[in-house]
């Protein structure tokens, strides 16, 4: 089996890139189909991906630099290919010190030739060796707004940065830029039904020597530098992978082993599991999505999990009702949403979102809540939670819903289901809390608690 030189993997980052570019598909899709090639070795495969995600995560900063070495209108008018190839090799240049700048220049400048000619080869070559004549430029700001100024550095759309100066001032707005520039630390949750964290974390030690517990999850575990999925102990079951912020929902739904639950937005069924976990597999959770193929991942997940109380089954939620399911003594409600939570696992959707998303989304998320909270049973809990961090699509539902229907309460003894370690960062005091992603340098994630008065 051919194995493809680095500069092979060069392409196949170009070649995605431009993909993502030209269609407005997703990154980690199209990382995942690419990846899927038996050519490509395991090196080639990790330097494919940290040259995808690093280039578009930074993609602001690379063509503010670009732009000082290019006419404005030369610069508009590349075609996506060179556009792409130009900050594919500034990436290496700036932040990856492995690769040497010359070697990242030399096997740009071959690339354009085989994929265009030697004017394109000419343009790449004379741009890129510019930037390494005059390197400081990295350290130029534009004369603009602190708003301009923070994207240019930090790489965020102006507009998100103005709303996040806005709603969290300029100290912590920079601290959520720079967190979500950060690569994602891998993590797993124990399946507790098998073993406990401790029997776990000894036997991972031994391939994953800087694994450590997690601070936010006594059934996390931090691999620090290598990837569960194809392990061992992700076939039997013994554990699943989920980010440490996620693995705070599950204990918030406070759940008892008999109950009857309704997870009403629920693959892939990480939360949902979680549940079934927390419940000693007994009782019922019935979990919902839209899409008949996740119903089957849900349902994957739970039998490799050896989780029998699932029952999966494919439901719009804005369609649920009482006099088909019944009611349940709880609820999760993971609603969908703009995802600014996740920014350094999807790098991609920073640039694809529009302001109008938020309010879009936010209606679509009031509806849901009405329409689940319905089904709950009088005493009652329900569990709004997000992996967004703006409050008008967080604590803005949830205020306004029970400001709506005085038979529910925001459930303040939420506070008593949040690790000690969580509370000393995040005020959990009124029914809600908002994780940022540098107070954990986890996904910034919301967790609401509700309750239907008896």
């Amino acid at each position: 089996m051919a194995v493809i030189k680095r500069s092979g993997a060069r392409e196949v980052a170009l070649e995605v890139l431009t993909r993502i570019d030209e269609y407005k598909s997703y990154s980690n899709l199209e990382l995942k189909h690419v990846l899927a090639r038996d050519e490509l070795s395991a090196p080639d495969k990790g330097l494919v991906t940290e040259l995808v995600y690093g280039t578009i995560q930074r993609q602001k900063t690379l063509d503010f630099v670009l732009a000082a070495f290019m006419k404005a209108n030369q610069f508009k008018k590349l075609q996506p290919w060179v556009l792409q190839l130009l900050r594919l090799s500034l990436y290496q240049i700036r932040y990856l010190d492995r690769i040497p700048d010359r070697a990242a220049v030399h096997e740009a400048v071959e690339i354009a030739k085989r994929k265009g000619h030697q004017g394109i080869a000419s343009l790449v070559n004379g741009v890129l060796r510019n930037v390494l004549r005059n390197p400081q430029v990295w350290d130029q700001q534009p004369k603009g707004s602190v708003a301009e100024q923070i994207a240019v550095s930090e790489s965020h759309p102006e507009w998100l940065v103005s709303r996040w100066l806005k709603l969290y001032g300029e100290e912590t707005t920079r601290a959520i830029c720079q967190s979500n520039n950060l690569p994602p630390a891998a993590s797993i949750r124990v399946n507790r039904l098998r073993m406990d964290r401790e029997q776990l974390l000894t036997e991972m030690l031994q391939h994953f020597p800087d694994a450590h517990p997690s601070k936010l999850s006594g059934s996390g575990i931090v691999l620090a530098g290598g990837h569960a999925a194809g392990t061992d102990w992700f076939a039997k079951g013994d554990c699943t992978i989920q980010d440490e912020s996620s693995m705070l929902v599950a204990p918030a739904l406070h759940v008892k082993p008999g109950q009857r639950v309704l997870d009403a937005c629920a693959a892939p069924g990480g939360k949902t599991t979680h549940i079934a976990e927390l419940m000693a597999n007994q009782g019922e959770i019935v979990a919902c999505d839209v899409h008949p193929h996740k119903r089957e991942l849900i349902a994957a997940n739970a039998q490799r999990l050896g989780i029998t109380i699932i029952k999966p089954i494919v439901r719009d939620a804005l369609q649920l009702s009482a006099a088909e399911l019944g009611q349940f003594e709880r609820i999760l409600l993971d609603a969908p949403c703009t995802g600014f939570g996740v920014i350094r696992r999807k790098p991609d959707l920073k640039w694809q979102k529009q302001p109008g998303d938020i309010a879009q989304i936010a209606a679509l998320q009031a509806q849901l809540l009405e329409r689940v909270a319905a089904l709950l049973a009088p005493g009652g809990l329900l569990v709004y939670s997000t992996c967004t961090i703006e409050p008008e699509e967080n604590q803005c539902i949830v205020e306004d819903f029970v400001a709506r229907h005085p038979e529910f309460e925001l459930d303040k003894t939420l506070v008593n289901d949040i690790p000690q370690s969580v509370r000393e960062r995040v005020d959990f005091s009124q029914g809600f809390g908002q994780i940022l992603p540098q107070h954990f340098q986890s996904d910034g994630f919301f967790i609401s608690r509700l309750k239907r008065k008896a």
